[in-house]
């Protein structure tokens, strides 16, 4: 990447409902039970509840303590998601009002890989003269999802992820970024006005394993790395047995891998940020890292990218 000025991630938070619904909490009301969900999906609970302006706005309020800033050193605040709180305005507004940030903000929907879109979309934004970000992904999948219909069911969740990015002179922490989309394919999972979010399983996990190896590959080589050079990958919390076969094909040990689907199931654009703070948290992302972040999701989209932690 040729550029001036880049970025770190110097902040980060979290948000999550209190509510814990359990895989013997679905089981009452649905034709399924919990060893039937952990072997399909690696899930054993969600959260859910609230809104996804008040998730974002707690997880948001984190990351600018973890920080050390104020919400009026924010230049603007970028929100990933695909349940806004209404049609119009942004959700990101109501987010910016909450939080008291002044500068700019806008909403990304790119599905599940939301937050990467989002994430590459600060770091343009920093090498043109930003000099603070608040990059928020947030969801209430739990608001489009038919509660009687097992397959979708079983693996959403509500929460929120957010960082801090603030502005260095030199290439900073985006080593490489890969977006990518095939709006063909977007019948695999859709949500229409006023209806549920649908989605063809089966057919999804085909496309999600090649669509994360190939732009996760292509990420680690334009980043000058090999997959020995990966410490950490950060993938879309979607199925564990995703994640799994994702890993296999692209050499990396298991490992490796962040997993948090277990905790929070499903939350799309909030995955991959809930993931990257527990890694965070947990010790397990340190300075000088390398970690790779990589998602899919509808449209049908998907984003990988790789970070050398901390700049």
């Amino acid at each position: 990447m040729i550029t001036t000025r880049g970025g770190i991630v110097t902040g980060w938070g979290i948000a999550v409902p209190d509510k814990v619904v359990t895989n013997d909490d679905l089981s009452v009301t649905l034709d399924t039970n919990d060893a039937w969900i952990q072997e399909r999906t690696g899930i054993r609970e969600r959260r859910i509840g609230g809104t996804t302006s008040q998730l974002a706005i707690e997880a948001g309020l984190a990351a600018l303590a973890k920080a050390g800033r104020r919400p009026d050193e924010i230049d603007a605040v970028i929100l990933a998601t695909t349940t806004p709180d209404q049609m119009v305005p942004a959700t990101s507004a109501t987010v910016q009002d909450g939080i008291g940030i002044t500068g700019g903000a806008f909403d990304v929907n790119a599905a599940c890989s939301g937050f990467v879109y989002a994430l590459s979309v600060a770091h343009g934004l920093l090498a043109i003269g930003a000099e603070r970000l608040l990059v928020i992904g947030a969801e209430t999948l739990s608001r489009i999802t038919d509660w009687d219909e097992r397959g979708v069911a079983v693996l959403v969740g509500d929460g929120a992820g957010a960082v801090v990015l603030e502005a260095v002179d030199g290439p900073g922490q985006l080593l490489s970024w890969v977006l990518g989309a095939d709006g063909s394919l977007r019948h695999l999972l859709k949500c229409d006005h006023g209806g549920y979010l649908y989605m063809d399983g089966k057919e999804i996990f085909r496309k999600a394993v090649r669509v994360v190896v190939d732009s996760a590959e292509q990420a680690i080589a334009e980043a000058g790395l090999t997959v020995d050079d990966i410490d950490l990958i950060v993938p879309h919390q979607a199925n564990l047995r995703i994640i799994t076969a994702a890993c296999q094909r692209l050499g990396i040990p298991e490992e490796k891998a962040v997993v948090v689907i277990d905790r929070y199931g499903n939350t799309s654009s909030a995955s991959i940020p809930l993931a990257l703070v527990d890694a965070l948290d947990t010790g397990r992302l340190e300075k000088g890292d390398h970690v790779l972040l990589t998602g899919f999701g509808g449209g049908m989209t998907w984003a990988s990218a790789v970070l050398h932690w901390g700049g």
